[in-house]
């Protein structure tokens, strides 16, 4: 009677790895972020979150962009943009790949969207005004900058009642 043991191959530091000890995340990361980079690449995500800084808001202002996918951006802009954009194609296209620091947008294409109209910022709030006559004594700078957005946040907060 032989045991298994004895024409099994040699045990290495790679079979005996720990399984409850710390792994490294370049182990951990790829399984967790693969489902999220077949939805979306982090190029696209990339040059949708900076849209206005690669574009400028003139442009920014009209336009999104929807989806990057084989080196052509798909943009959505309302029907007379359309036409500006292509003539500004080369210039878009270099600037995107600019920002990114590589090519990674060959082609544009653009989409008619109706745009919903940008949203009015919201009309201020008895904090804000309560928080800026706090602070209207003090002089400009970033120490009353702090102090306003402080008090603001403290009095939008604070519940009538409560301690």
């Amino acid at each position: 009677m032989t045991s298994d043991m004895d024409d099994s191959k040699p045990v290495t530091d790679k079979d005996m790895r720990h399984v409850y000890g710390p792994r490294p995340m370049s182990a951990v990361l790829p399984p967790l972020v693969r489902p999220a980079f077949k939805k979306r690449s982090p190029a696209t995500a990339q040059v949708l979150q900076d849209w206005e800084i690669i574009v400028g808001p003139a442009i920014a202002g009209v336009t999104t962009p929807r989806k990057l996918f084989t080196g052509t951006l798909t943009i959505a802009c309302v029907g007379p943009v359309a036409m500006e954009l292509q003539h500004l194609a080369p210039t878009l296209i270099g600037r995107i790949n600019g920002h990114m620091g590589h090519v990674i947008v060959s082609r544009l294409r653009f989409v008619q969207d109706l745009q919903p109209a940008k949203p009015a910022p919201p009309p201020r709030k008895p904090a804000d005004d309560a928080a800026a006559a706090a602070v209207a004594g003090l002089p400009e700078g970033p120490l009353r900058d702090a102090l306003h957005q402080l008090g603001r946040m403290v009095l939008s907060t604070h519940k009538p009642g409560r301690r």
